[in-house]
């Protein structure tokens, strides 16, 4: 077994546990709470043990097959995920209830209780859906320095995180080009985690990318789900396209160095840092903007006189609390725009999702950069 392949069992394990573990608690807590036996409780314990299973074998027949019923089921099991993460904060908070009455000898009707919760988790769960495809557009605008005439207040559109595969298809291309043509952008960068890690019918998505217009180009470095898909499979889809994918590499554009560094493979032991060192003699002292898809190395980056850095990857944490965990585990860069000296960051929370689909928190974007 390689690597990668191991890695890939062990996450395909661990989630199993967590699924597992996470709807035993909700069936043993609905048990509970609202007194179920007899045929009703052995109903529910059957959909709850198929739930617990839908989105890994989901998965897996996606990369199998991509009929009707397939897309059917894997959406179902991909909201199914969005509904199971607030039941189950529901649930829990239900049971300190539960434990406040115990100490407090208190006299708590647990259904009325349950029954409020997780009506209220239904409802955010719905709102975290539709506001993950409620795309907005986020202005900002930054300094670089020495920034040619030619550059001054243009605008760069970033994209990144869209995931595409079965949910995420021609409606968001559609709304994308649609977004990004009304801007007038003098280039577009995309940073990212573009294709799912899934065998998907992409055959869609030149004619979307193509009617993107952008003066000075479309710019693509790969994200992790990249390297999951297989770059060999996406280099053949964009190759089909206007776009220019950046491995390791300058471009300069009228005196603006647009630098692009690949997201490592699992199984090659790269180090970011010194492939960023063996370019800098193409971009220091100039002014450039680092394509990069994850919102890591700050401090390196910085050191080696990167002006902008455009990554996206965190999704912004996508859901609460998640996006106070992403933002811990990213020391405060899981989201939006840093400013350090001569060097700025910003981290965009994306234009897809990734497992459910839904956003709590966070919004769906795509970011205009105003360069000054």
């Amino acid at each position: 077994m390689t690597s990668f392949m191991y890695y890939i069992a062990l996450f395909i394990v661990l989630l199993l546990i967590v699924l597992f573990g996470g709807h035993y608690f909700l069936y043993f807590s609905v048990v509970r709470f609202f007194a179920i036996s007899g045929i009703l409780k052995k109903v529910l314990l059957v959909s709850i043990v198929f739930l617990s299973v839908s989105f890994i074998f989901a998965l897996l027949l996606a990369q199998l097959n991509e009929g009707f019923l397939v897309k059917v089921f894997y959406f179902i099991s991909s909201f199914w995920l969005s509904f199971l993460f607030y039941f189950i904060l529901a649930a829990a908070a239900v049971w300190l209830i539960f434990w406040a009455g115990k100490i407090f000898d208190l006299n708590v009707n647990f259904s009325f209780w349950a029954v409020i919760f997780f009506i209220s988790a239904f409802s955010v769960s719905l709102y975290g859906i539709w506001n993950a495809f409620n795309l907005q557009v986020r202005d900002i605008t930054v300094d670089i320095p020495n920034l040619p005439s030619v550059w001054e207040n243009k605008r760069i559109v970033q994209i990144s995180d869209l995931h595409l595969g079965l949910i995420y298809r021609e409606a968001l291309m559609k709304n994308l080009v649609e977004k990004i043509n009304f801007i007038k952008p003098e280039i577009v960068v995309i940073t990212g985690d573009l294709f799912d890690s899934m065998d998907g019918q992409f055959d869609f998505l030149p004619e979307w990318l193509n009617k993107i217009q952008a003066e000075k180009g479309i710019y693509f470095v790969t994200g992790n789900h990249e390297t999951y898909l297989g770059v060999n499979e996406v280099f053949s889809v964009l190759e089909k396209t206007k776009i220019t994918v950046l491995r390791d590499e300058v471009v300069d554009l009228d005196g603006l160095k647009l630098i692009g560094i690949d997201y490592p493979d699992r199984s090659e032991n790269k180090d970011v840092i010194a492939v960023l060192n063996s370019l800098r003699k193409d971009f220091f002292n100039q002014p450039n903007i680092l394509l990069y898809h994850s919102p890591v190395f700050i401090n390196q980056f910085k050191e080696a006189g990167i002006n902008l850095q455009l990554s996206g990857h965190t999704h912004g944490g996508q859901i609460f609390p998640m996006n106070l965990i992403a933002k811990f585990i990213y020391k405060g860069y899981s989201y939006g725009f840093h400013q350090i000296g001569d060097y700025a960051l910003y981290a965009t929370s994306g234009a897809g999702t990734w497992g459910p689909t839904m956003r709590i928190g966070t919004h769906s974007e795509i970011v205009v950069i105003t360069i000054k």
